[in-house]
């Protein structure tokens, strides 16, 4: 093994969770779960990757009837997590992975503003949103014209505290499920412009009661809904909170424009019982806030004193949008030398890698053993999640 990677293959060990390396499959929508529900298809494409440390699934809808929909693989074929027929199937599939000697938890989703009304496991239900808002329409969006007209320009109304408390119950008893089933913890979406982070962004939150108003206010959904999925869970299983800054609906969004706001945003939650904090961003080598190397993962264990996961563009010369817009991106060893090399600084704690892993399921053994790495072609099947 070359030592400036070696940093990567040492062990991990938080709460019940034990890793033998640094490196996670970062969740990735597929939408290969017919009516919701893994098959043996869907555990062969995680066994295959179980080499990595923590293997992190695609985006899966939680407890409500409004957490999936959408065309494509947002669809029907987005998997979930309630019923018997879903659990059988994560059941399976976890056994699987677990004796192929990988380590696996799932991540809980909700679409929130970006569902389409009339699609999903439930077209008849309305989707909802904490202001009844989707967002900016004026400004840079990861969606097509057709979706802003049909989706995002249609005026909703704000949730309730009923509503509320629905989709908050919705992750706990998901949660709760994942874990009978033998998941080896829990990792929540809160990023990306789906229902957390619509909370979290002043874009899409802009109520006047205890879930709205400053950065720390807005974080209050988020923290109970942590709070709520210890419970089910117990002080044993770790938790893994994704974030960004930026959202589907405007690329140029900030949750948070100084650490202070970040801090403000991250402590909240991270008292309420989150162990490792996933900062999603483009590229990992890129400073989150001016004066300071650091990205966003380091941020947030700087300011909440957390374990953090990085991620973007891990093993790829280009991050995920940027290459599609290209057509694709070779493999570029030099850039997870450098990874590795601020893992060892300790900046962060683990290395999410998403279409380097999603195209090569061996990426984690060529990169151990120095073999030549698979050139990336942006035809491999994925959504960003």
């Amino acid at each position: 093994m070359d030592d400036r990677i070696a940093p990567l293959f040492t062990p991990f060990a938080l709460r019940s969770l034990r890793l033998a390396n640094r490196i996670v499959m970062a969740p990735m929508t597929r939408g290969f779960s017919p009516a919701g529900i893994p098959g043996t298809d869907v555990a062969a494409y995680y066994v295959r990757r179980a080499d990595t440390g923590l293997i992190l699934t695609e985006g899966v809808g939680v407890d409500h009837p409004a957490a999936l929909g959408g065309s494509g693989v947002d669809g029907d074929n987005a998997p979930h997590m309630y019923g018997k027929a879903a659990l059988e199937g994560w059941r399976a599939l976890v056994d699987a992975v677990h004796a192929a000697g990988g380590v696996i938890m799932p991540q809980l989703w909700h679409q929130g503003v970006m569902r389409e009304m009339g699609t999903g496991p439930h077209p008849d239900v309305e989707s909802v949103r904490p202001s009844g808002l989707w967002g900016p329409l004026d400004r840079t969006a990861m969606v097509s014209p057709a979706y802003m007209e049909t989706v995002a320009a249609r005026p909703g109304r704000p949730m309730s505290d009923t509503e509320i408390g629905d989709v908050i119950a919705g992750f706990a008893r998901s949660a709760r499920w994942a874990m009978e089933v033998g998941f080896d913890g829990i990792a929540i979406h809160g990023a990306h412009g789906y229902m957390i982070d619509n909370f979290l962004w002043e874009g899409t939150n802009r109520r006047a009661d205890r879930w709205g108003g400053d950065h720390r206010e807005r974080a209050a959904f988020a923290a109970e809904l942590v709070r709520a999925v210890r419970r089910e869970i117990g002080p044993d299983p770790a938790i893994n909170f994704r974030f960004s800054q930026w959202k589907q609906q405007d690329v140029r969004a900030r949750l948070a424009e100084t650490p202070q706001q970040l801090e403000e945003i991250l402590g909240p939650i991270a008292g309420a019982g989150v162990d490792i904090f996933d900062g999603s961003q483009r590229y990992f080598d890129k400073a989150e806030f001016d004066g300071s190397p650091l990205n966003l993962a380091g941020w947030a264990k700087k300011l909440t004193g957390k374990a953090s996961q990085t991620v973007g563009g891990v093993g790829l010369n280009s991050g995920v949008y940027d290459s599609k817009k290209t057509g694709g991106s070779g493999a570029a060893v030099e850039n997870v030398h450098k990874v590795a090399e601020r893992l060892a600084r300790g900046e962060f704690d683990l290395v999410g890698v998403g279409r380097a892993i999603m195209h090569d399921p061996h990426w984690t053994r060529r990169i151990r053993e120095g073999e030549e790495l698979l050139p990336f072609d942006e035809g491999s099947r994925l959504v960003l999640t």
